[in-house]
């Protein structure tokens, strides 16, 4: 509560984000490219960064990963000016809407937003728009931050952390590209209605239009293209109306990446294959319902969810940038969580969102460092290693932020 007190923000003015859906014009993806360098000591860059920490573990593993970011950001001549702002169920709490029009102005006008988690079982039985997940949806669609990167990297100090056998996890290296702002989740009609029979039926509309399918798989064809040049399209186009379509646009613009070879697998058999041969993948494509499941599938591959970072992009505008994780209510405010996905998320953050790969690369350099170390969270540990809390895994990354040199980039 007490940082809140510092926020700034007028409490009776506060007002829910109008649900406008607004189309995006179809242009090729570029990032990043939304820098606006504020002012800063000579011969350093400054960035102002929206830290929204959320429910549950949120607010613990941002203060880590605030701390990881300055640090490794000041070795590199990087400043930063944080704002802290409410949202999802502390938002709630303080404001009564889980997206206070102050919080989304502090995030519009940022170089880049770092979120925390949001939701907790204390907000279940809300009314629809007034639960805390729908902060993310406002965020994600107001902000049109289209495309969710997702990473599954298996390391090799963690491998034994895995559900899976050694020999089917080791090596796995996967992008999952998800499309974030349409699909299901925002298509309609939608909602539940009476039918003429008086009986409630719930609607959701899968519905995708062209030019948000082309600005995904372009998307996805470039970071294929950077990474192992495979791209595998996910849909259910036996079935699925919109997935014709999808798989219809995603063949047609392969012509333009030769050097990318792409194929298409239904997301049922996709499910199967993640955890049969997870090496066959390199790039992932698919849509908002689809990545959104399967993603938290591949998370478990890498032996826990809470390693798992994300960076949402669009056109223009800063970027999005959170673990997959939750809130986990059940072990907030224990100093149980693990910061790594949203230290992670940060390097995510330097990298996508404002270019800064040289800072970027500390950050990825100091998990592994720590984690050559032995040290451990609860969802990682195993026999012979050193288990330690949210605080001082994150003490431990700091510590190999400030000793290890990167390599050059």
């Amino acid at each position: 509560m007490a940082a809140f007190l510092q926020m700034n923000i007028r409490l009776n003015s506060i007002k829910i984000v109008p649900g406008r859906y607004s189309s995006l014009t179809d242009h090729q993806f570029r990032a990043p490219y939304r820098i606006r360098c504020a002012a800063a000591s000579p011969g350093k860059k400054r960035y102002n960064i929206a830290l929204l920490p959320g429910d549950g573990i949120g607010p613990e593993v941002i203060s880590v990963a605030k701390n990881v970011l300055q640090k490794a950001g000041s070795l590199e001549g990087l400043e930063f000016d944080f704002q802290e702002m409410p949202v999802g169920g502390a938002a709630l709490d303080l404001v009564g809407v889980p997206m206070p029009e102050e919080t989304f102005t502090a995030a519009k006008q940022s170089d880049a937003i770092l979120l925390g988690a949001i939701g907790g079982y204390k907000w279940d039985k809300n009314e629809k728009h007034l639960r805390p997940e729908m902060a993310l949806f406002y965020l994600r669609r107001d902000l049109k931050v289209f495309a969710n990167l997702r990473p599954a990297t298996v390391l090799p100090q963690l491998v034994d952390a895995s559900t899976l056998k050694k020999e089917v996890a080791e090596g796995v290296d996967m992008m999952i590209v998800r499309e974030l702002t349409g699909g299901i989740y925002f298509g309609e009609p939608r909602g539940i209605k009476i039918n003429e029979n008086g009986e409630e039926v719930g609607i959701s509309t899968e519905i995708y239009a062209a030019h948000e399918i082309d600005r995904i798989a372009r998307v996805a064809f470039e970071t294929a293209r950077k990474r192992r040049g495979k791209l595998c399209s996910v849909d259910k186009a036996n079935v699925l109306d919109a997935s014709i379509l999808w798989r219809k646009r995603v063949t047609a613009l392969a012509s333009e990446y030769p050097d990318v070879e792409l194929s298409h697998m239904y997301v049922d058999n996709a499910a199967m294959q993640l955890i049969r041969d997870p090496k066959q993948f390199d790039t992932i494509v698919t849509n908002n319902i689809f990545g959104d499941i399967l993603s938290d599938e591949a998370s478990m591959i890498t032996g826990s969810i809470g390693m798992l970072p994300s960076a949402s992009l669009g056109e223009s505008g800063p970027g999005l940038f959170e673990p997959i994780h939750g809130s986990a209510p059940d072990i907030a405010g224990q100093d149980k969580a693990n910061p790594l996905a949203t230290i992670l998320s940060a390097a995510m953050l330097l990298k996508y969102g404002l270019g800064e790969e040289k800072a970027a690369k500390r950050i990825e350099d100091a998990v592994v460092d720590a984690l050559n170390k032995g040290f451990r969270t609860g969802d990682i540990y195993s026999p012979g290693n050193k288990l330690v809390g949210c605080k001082e895994m994150g003490e431990e990354v700091l510590k190999s932020v400030e000793s290890k040199v990167p390599a050059t980039v």
